[in-house]
């Protein structure tokens, strides 16, 4: 079946693409479109060209499956090139997304119509790369160059009201989208020859601070190249004559798809849709995620909440008494509120979400739950009374999940009559953002209940990696080790700021001190204690973390933890200093200087030995799920690939 078909209705051509699910540009679809092209220059009776697709979606962009490979004849810009240079106009009916060679595709035509719920961008800097094919030569002679540098540099596509507000597409399509752009068609066709693209003069080149906008850029990349190298492509395109911006944009995305930078986003991208391979194949029906219950509404509660809501869920959410029940509902309120504010949900949206919820202080209301998550407080013995309560009061086919992040499921699971229906599903905070969600996989968890939590990922839109039962599964085990080798370099010589400076350097959106003054080192320090009976005596220990709670220095929170925050952001303090270099004497060490690259070699091998120690023991399944984890939900700067991919590459091995 060809991907690329040609239909004739009187002077009008229609050309349509049909290659699912996408609709991507891999060779066939490039081959088909030069094909069509050379077919209708042989028609003089066609005087124009509506460019259209089959399915849910104009072309979504390249064939993943050419990802990391040398480029196939024809090329995409020579295949846009002879569309551009047709003697009839092309115009491009534009629905679902157009994005990266799918929006060059449709800058190359010489108009452009979009259906309401249409959305276009270039995200090719996801990738590591920059648009190859004429992309940022071709999107300033159409928009403002202030727009075409959020739009490449950015990565993040825009709606189509935005996009005919800007002038990437000529009409809006309020009903027929082939009707309205045959319309367009008919009319260029009357102008007389079409006018290419390239042709047309830059939009606002002029007044733009490029300096400004690369220092800008430049902290925002967090050591990405990628993004640099789009702004680049564009300010050279500003002044320099389009077939030399062609060439140097072609030359520049040749040379970033061989780049280390672009096969670790490869690596993530495709880590992130093989992750939770094995729930992908557990063959049963989940359970109804039109109603589901959740015990605990503080400050996880209420995302884990606000996320079902938003989802479509209706959610019965139970405290301890009506007071807590009510604060609840007022969390969720205010989440939902926040929501609004930035844009993440509409506010007849977040009406509708807020309408769904219910909230109680019975267990037994939740009978009618087919899934009850727990959110309550991170102690066993709590977790043990809430499993022990829901274990009498739902019904049989019920789904139990707990949030824990630590603590042994199993242990909770044994308190049930049928430890098959019992998994972990550990939200990441805030729970209504963050996009990761470990599966917790107990020795007895069923089908069923995997399912479950496979289906409940993707309602919420998050990724799921399967975890098996350990101290912390997945990525609180990884960060702990992580967290006792930084507490080790400081006890040798190191300072939270020398550190925290090298991981920001690295990437990391903060330093892991800086993270721990956020979440508070109590939380941590709750966890220190649970593991201190299973402690060797001949185990190394650092204590700095236990004084500085010892002192109330809890973090942000108390204005002091190992930062002080008088003025409001993380300032050094000279009594952390203090029990540090007492710690430093206490363990007989003498102290020493560290260098940055050494901070970030011992952090990454000590992230990778872990890996390795969780693949060993089967607790997850495979080094990219480890890598999805650690992008995911810790911050690991998503241009390296993750901890097991910098492993694999040789560029910081474990046994090095």
């Amino acid at each position: 079946m060809e991907c690329v078909t040609t239909e004739i209705h009187g002077d009008l051509a229609r050309v349509i693409i049909d290659n699912p699910p996408v609709n991507a540009l891999g060779q066939a679809v490039r081959a088909g479109l030069l094909n069509a092209q050379k077919q209708i220059s042989h028609r003089p009776e066609v005087k124009a060209v509506v460019l259209c697709c089959a399915g849910r979606s104009f072309v979504a962009g390249a064939d993943i499956r050419e990802f990391g490979k040398p480029p196939m004849a024809p090329f995409l810009p020579d295949v846009l090139a002879a569309l551009e240079s047709s003697p009839v106009p092309w115009v491009a009916a534009i629905h679902g997304t157009a994005l990266g060679g799918g929006l060059e595709l449709a800058m190359a035509c010489h108009g452009r119509v979009a259906s309401g719920s249409a959305r276009m961008g270039l995200p090719e800097v996801n990738l590591g790369i920059i648009p190859g094919s004429g992309g940022t030569v071709r999107l300033p002679r159409l928009v403002p160059m202030a727009d075409a540098i959020a739009l490449v540099t950015g990565g993040k596509p825009v709606g189509a009201e935005q996009a005919l507000a800007s002038g990437l597409i000529d009409r809006l399509a309020e009903d027929d989208l082939i009707a309205t752009a045959e319309a367009l068609a008919r009319e260029l066709a009357a102008q007389g020859a079409p006018r290419p693209t390239l042709s047309r003069a830059l939009i606002s080149g002029a007044g733009i601070d490029w300096e400004s906008e690369e220092a800008a850029l430049r902290k925002r990349s967090r050591g990405a190249a990628a993004p640099l190298e789009a702004l680049a492509a564009l300010r050279f395109a500003a002044t320099a004559a389009a077939n030399d911006a062609l060439a140097a944009e072609r030359g520049r995305f040749l040379r970033l798809s061989a780049s280390p930078e672009a096969a670790a986003l490869r690596h993530i991208f495709f880590a992130e849709r093989a992750a939770g391979k094995s729930l992908k194949s557990q063959g049963v029906v989940p359970a109804d995620l039109s109603r589901v219950g959740v015990i605990g509404g503080g400050t996880m509660g209420a995302g884990i909440a606000t996320a079902l809501l938003v989802s479509g869920s209706e959610v019965h959410l139970i405290e301890r008494d009506t007071s807590a029940a009510a604060d609840a509902q007022g969390r969720v309120a205010e989440t939902l509120a926040a929501s609004v504010k930035r844009g993440a949900v509409a506010p007849d949206k977040a009406d509708a979400a807020l309408a769904r919820l219910t909230t109680g202080d019975d267990c037994a209301t939740l009978a009618g739950c087919p899934l009850v998550i727990e959110a309550v407080f991170e102690d066993m013995a709590v977790k043990q009374q809430v499993f022990a309560r829901l274990d009498t009061v739902m019904p049989d086919d019920a789904v139990l999940a707990s949030n824990t992040s630590y603590l042994d499921l199993n242990t909770l699971a044994g308190l049930t009559r049928d430890p098959s229906r019992i998994l972990g599903l550990h939200f990441f905070a805030p729970a209504h953002v963050m996009k990761l969600l470990e599966v917790v996989r107990g020795d007895q968890t069923g089908a069923r209940a995997l399912a479950t939590g496979a289906a409940l990922a993707r309602r919420l839109g998050k990724v799921a990696v399967v975890a098996g039962v350990c101290d912390g599964f997945i990525g609180n085990r990884i960060m702990s080790a992580c967290r006792r080798e930084c507490e080790f370099m400081l006890e040798e010589g190191a300072l939270p700021q020398q550190i925290d400076a090298a991981m920001e350097g690295f990437g990391f959106a903060m330093g892991i001190f800086a993270v721990q003054d956020m979440s508070g080192l109590d939380i941590a320090r709750a966890q220190r204690k649970a593991q201190a009976a299973n402690r060797l005596s001949r185990e190394r220990y650092a204590h700095i973390a236990d004084r500085l709670c010892e002192t109330g220095r809890l973090g942000r929170k108390t204005g002091k933890g190992w930062y002080e925050y008088s003025t409001g952001r993380a300032t050094p303090d000279p009594e952390v200093e203090r029990i540090i270099t007492e710690e430093s004497v206490r363990a007989g060490l003498t102290r020493r200087a560290f260098a940055s690259d050494e901070i970030m070699a011992r952090i990454l091998r000590i992230m990778q030995a872990e890996g390795q120690a969780l693949l060993k023991e089967g607790i997850a399944e495979s080094a990219g799920d480890i890598d999805v984890v650690m992008v995911t939900g810790f911050g690991f700067p998503r241009h390296k690939g993750g901890p097991m991919h910098m492993a694999a590459t040789g560029v910081i091995s474990s046994t090095d």
